[in-house]
């Protein structure tokens, strides 16, 4: 069985449903958050991981966007999310913040990203949204670091294991490789982005942007 890990998806059904072509059908499948905001269509990137799910292929870990999207629901309080792609994905399910949008949003949707992992943890890696800190158990890790965190230095975490993260978008559009660290986000929803999906542990990679191009590389 391969693992084949993506990075930030932001809405971007199109470039997900490219690159997930290279998954066989006994792959695992770990996804690192952001599912929503900025891209066109957030309400049919959920559709697509929870049939992913329901298949049993798919562990999906929570990012920044997505608790942004739960907790904005909660307080009925849209400022925030609005500024950072809230109302790219309002647009796809046919409503706006003027609206009682939480009711226009499935409830098979709501009950997905509430119950998305905080981290993936593996016999050799572990995968966070964002990043950890170096000196903490992944169970003790703050949310601080976990979704909002930008990874300004690789991180070389005290079990010895290589950190998958996304969240910190990488301007050139091609995953990078340090000792313990690999970061994927790769711009999906940017004009010139590509989403990204890593195969581990052979670290291949596969790409595809919104206008239907793909390419491959290795790190």
């Amino acid at each position: 069985m391969r693992t084949l890990i993506i990075g930030d998806i932001h809405g971007c059904l199109g470039a997900l449903d490219l690159v997930l072509q290279a998954a066989g059908p006994a792959d695992r499948i770990i996804t690192l958050g952001d599912y929503v905001d900025r891209g066109p269509d957030s309400r049919g990137v959920i559709d697509r991981l929870i049939l992913l799910r329901e298949q049993g292929k798919l562990i999906a870990i929570r990012g920044n966007h997505d608790l942004m999207m739960v907790g904005s629901a909660q307080n009925r309080s849209t400022g925030h999310w609005m500024v950072h792609g809230g109302r790219e994905t309002l647009e796809s399910y046919f409503t706006s913040e003027k609206q009682d949008w939480p009711k226009a949003i499935p409830g098979p949707h709501w009950e997905f990203l509430s119950k998305l992992a905080d981290f993936h943890e593996d016999e050799d890696f572990f995968c966070v949204h964002a990043k950890v800190e170096a000196g903490l158990s992944l169970e003790d890790q703050p949310e601080s670091a976990l979704l909002w965190e930008k990874l300004d230095e690789p991180v070389e975490h005290y079990s010895g294991k290589t950190m998958i993260c996304g969240h910190t978008k990488l301007a050139n559009g091609v995953p990078l490789r340090f000792p313990k660290t690999i970061a994927i986000d790769t711009g999906a929803y940017s004009a010139d982005g590509w989403l990204t999906a890593l195969e581990w542990p052979s670290l291949a990679y596969w790409q595809a942007n919104q206008v239907g191009e793909t390419r491959k590389g290795q790190l």
